[in-house]
């Protein structure tokens, strides 16, 4: 009987325990994943390789942000990072023990055209072969990321400039034709509305600026429209049969309470709210509402632009995190949004508000909007303290996360949504953009004035969990 069946019959775990011993207790349910579904780890480069001076590599966007006084928690930068430029093979082998099949990385776009276009650096394609082959060596598979944020500094007007958004496109499609023979899953962009809002409209990340609404728009265009070149030129470069989606931390409204009523009125918000990103690439247009909300202030799009963004994807992967309460309400949009609140619970980073339910309703809803072919989680996890005791770090709090996060996405898969992996936020501990170094997310401790690398927890449970292949 399934998830569905035992409701419908009003049956639920437990159920007849109050009648006494003679009743018969119902099946208890499967926490069982299915068995090619994809456990995975996730990190992005200017967040662990540090060598921001090695073999060739050009400055970026986060170099010059970073080292900008005032910017980055205790004006930390990503100079070293995690060095794992030097220590891919010690990284590899963590992934190895703790028995992932798959391994989400990102390439540092500087490192291939130090200048953003134009000629490549061999030494840079070459470190990335090195690492490809030693993940497959360990029978892991990788997900590339072609994009985590860190833009070549070279390329004149970032994101403001729509030329980048074609230079991506080279680019995509120059790492596509080498690597395809062995990388059968990219995705071109990460998280959208991180490098263009917050960098373009809050100025708390890299370039750091406050533009007008209408320049904003643009650079949002330039972002989906970088993707939608790249998907067109990764598939043009490609081997045959390599699969192309996005890494998207698409805004996730979470009904207040499971009726009709109010889950109509999530998924109208979600849609609405992701209209200049995910709903724009998954229905190539920008919808009625947002250009009559943005007026005059609305993206100047040319011809073919939409039909770049809209082009087919392979797979949607969703990067998950905190959610958005929502109501029906009476109102002219059917919505309301519920604020968080001072006693709304949190992670250690204090925008990481906890409500595990926005895993499921994040893979349902995105499901019931746009039907993509298949969907991953390429992001999920959560800041910790991780005090140090006696050589351990028993870190409680993150396991309880990620054992209530990863449970959601069970109940979605138990429904039938098409979720086919799992990569975990993160590998180890890491440069956390605007954080720095204050904020940990790795299942693997990094001391920074050492590099080593110490498994929490969190990393024996995950590890349980893929060994068993079910939640634990």
């Amino acid at each position: 009987m399934n998830r569905r069946d035992m409701i419908r019959n009003g049956l639920t775990l437990g159920a007849g325990l109050a009648a006494g011993p003679q009743r018969l207790l119902a099946a208890p349910v499967d926490l069982s994943f299915p068995p090619d579904f994809v456990w995975g780890c996730a990190t992005a480069s200017y967040q662990i390789e540090g060598a921001v001076r090695a073999d060739g590599r050009g400055p970026t966007n986060w170099d010059v942000f970073s080292h900008t006084p005032g910017r980055v928690a205790n004006n930390d930068t990503g100079d070293v990072a995690c060095d794992s430029y030097h220590r891919y093979a010690e990284d590899i082998a963590l992934l190895k023990a703790l028995g992932v099949k798959a391994y989400r990385m990102s390439i540092a776009w500087s490192r291939i055209f130090p200048d953003g276009r134009g000629k490549s650096n061999p030494k840079g394609v070459d470190y990335y072969n090195r690492v490809i082959d030693g993940l497959l060596a360990a029978g892991i598979q990788p997900y590339v990321t072609m994009f985590h944020w860190d833009l070549p500094q070279a390329l004149p007007g970032g994101w403001q400039n729509r030329d980048t958004a074609l230079a991506f496109a080279d680019y995509a499609g120059f790492m596509a034709g080498k690597l395809s023979d062995r990388v059968h899953d990219f995705m071109t962009v990460n998280e959208l509305r991180c490098f263009t809002d917050i960098g373009h409209l809050e100025g708390r990340h890299a370039p750091g600026l406050r533009l007008a609404p209408a320049q904003v728009n643009q650079v949002r265009h330039h972002g989906v429209l970088a993707h939608g070149l790249g998907v067109q030129a990764i598939r043009a470069h490609a081997r045959p049969g390599t699969r192309v989606g996005i890494a998207d931390n698409t805004t996730i409204h979470v009904p207040v309470i499971e009726t009709p009523e109010h889950i109509a009125a999530a998924r109208k918000a979600t849609r609405e709210k992701n209209a200049m990103f995910l709903t724009a690439i998954m229905e190539g247009r920008y919808i009625d509402e947002y250009l009559a909300q943005e007026g005059a202030n609305a993206p100047k799009v040319q011809p073919g632009d939409m039909a770049a963004i809209g082009s087919s994807l392979d797979f949607v992967a969703l990067n998950i995190y905190a959610p958005e309460w929502v109501r029906a309400d009476a109102g002219p949009t059917g919505y309301a949004i519920v604020p968080h609140i001072a006693s709304s619970p949190r992670m250690a980073s204090p925008w990481l508000v906890v409500g595990p339910e926005v895993a499921y309703w994040g893979v349902r809803t995105v499901s019931e909007l746009w039907k993509p072919k298949m969907l991953y989680i390429s992001e999920n996890g959560a800041s910790a303290d991780d005090p140090v005791t006696n050589g351990r770090i028993d870190d409680t709090d993150r396991v309880m996360y990620l054992r209530n996060y990863v449970g959601q996405f069970h109940r979605a898969v138990a429904d039938g949504y098409p979720l086919k992996g799992y990569f975990l936020w993160s590998l180890m501990d890491n440069f956390e953009w605007a954080d720095g170094y204050s904020k940990r997310f790795g299942i693997h401790y990094v001391d920074f004035a050492t590099q080593k690398r110490i498994p929490k927890l969190s990393a024996a449970w995950y590890k349980e969990v893929i060994s068993r292949n079910r939640l634990v």
